[in-house]
């Protein structure tokens, strides 16, 4: 066991694969040399060479776009956008290529590729490094999209999306690459996609949340808690696809439900998951499913992230009004 930041934790996971997968290369901007911006793939160009992890060129097309060549011959790669807001611009690959190979062949070929990528506010970076728009590629048929909040997490996850034949979109919140720290074990294990994982089990109210958010949905619980409400705590890990299971089971459970997540309100994942809970426990419902979201704004310059990022407060706040209802 080893006490890691998710940042250790996903140079690890990628350590492993590339030690246990010859096919694997790893490549995006500024990922070799410099280890990328925020350093998580620091010391592997080293120990692998520049033919399995190197830099590209400042394009994200076209990291996206032979990426899918690469996935077609046999390789599998891991590709890094380096801030999500970056991503956009390879929205045509991923759309038309990545997600649809597999289907436009009939299956002859497949992408297993792996899109890394930090997203999310909290560092005091310009909007387009900080935006939460994940939604936008669970909306992609053919992409699965998984959200760590720990370490631990990371690493098991990111295992799991790179031996998978799927394309995985990997958002990793990086206000929490440093902010947290765990112990996990050093050797190789894996986390499947589409598993939610219930953090604390609870009888008043269902807390649902993932990703950068889950540091404060944390926070919440345990403040609860000392105020009488018995909270269950869910990280739904993956977004797409969704554990519609292990929502439902809690919420037939507590009969009250709040969801968490950073991103804008309008059509973002909370919809889904209240979308879910209304299929899966409607009938056990106490009080009305609710959503706390980002609000339907540009994220905000660096100045205005303490207004648009949810304090445990505002959540506890959110948690007693459902319970009190």
């Amino acid at each position: 066991m080893k006490n890691m930041t998710m940042v250790q934790a996903i140079n690890n996971a990628l350590e492993i694969v590339l030690t246990e997968n010859e096919k694997v290369v790893l490549y995006g901007e500024d990922v070799g040399v410099e280890g990328g911006v925020f350093r998580v793939s620091a010391g592997l160009q080293e120990k692998f060479g520049e033919k399995r992890v190197f830099d590209s060129p400042l394009a994200e097309s076209g990291i996206a776009g032979t990426a899918v060549g690469m996935a077609a011959t046999g390789l599998k790669p891991i590709i890094e956008m380096q801030f999500s807001g970056f991503s956009y611009h390879a929205f045509h690959q991923i759309i038309n290529q990545v997600s649809r190979i597999r289907n436009r062949s009939r299956g002859r070929h497949t992408a297993p590729i792996v899109i890394r990528m930090p997203y999310g506010g909290g560092i005091k970076a310009p909007e387009h490094h900080s935006e939460s728009m994940e939604v936008l590629y669970a909306a992609i048929p053919g992409l699965k999209v998984v959200i760590p909040s720990t370490p631990h997490d990371a690493k098991g996850l990111l295992i799991d999306a790179v031996r998978g034949e799927d394309p995985v979109v990997f958002m990793e919140p990086k206000r929490l690459y440093r902010s947290v720290k765990q112990e996990i074990q050093e050797e190789e294990y894996s986390i499947p996609i589409g598993k939610a994982s219930v953090v604390q089990e609870g009888s008043d109210i269902t807390l649902i949340s993932y990703g950068a958010s889950m540091k404060e949905a944390r926070k919440a619980s345990d403040t609860a808690q000392k105020k009488g409400i018995s909270v269950e705590l869910i990280d739904i890990r993956s977004i797409y696809p969704l554990d519609r299971s292990t929502i439902g089971e809690s919420v037939r459970k507590t009969g009250r439900v709040l969801v968490v997540h950073e991103g804008p309100e309008s059509y973002g994942p909370g919809a889904e998951v209240l979308t879910t809970v209304i299929d899966e426990a409607f009938l056990y419902l106490e009080a009305p499913p609710r959503r706390l979201s980002g609000f339907d704004t540009i994220a905000p310059y660096p100045q205005g992230e303490e207004w648009y990022i949810h304090t445990p407060e505002r959540i506890v706040y959110e948690l007693q009004r459902l319970v009190e209802y």
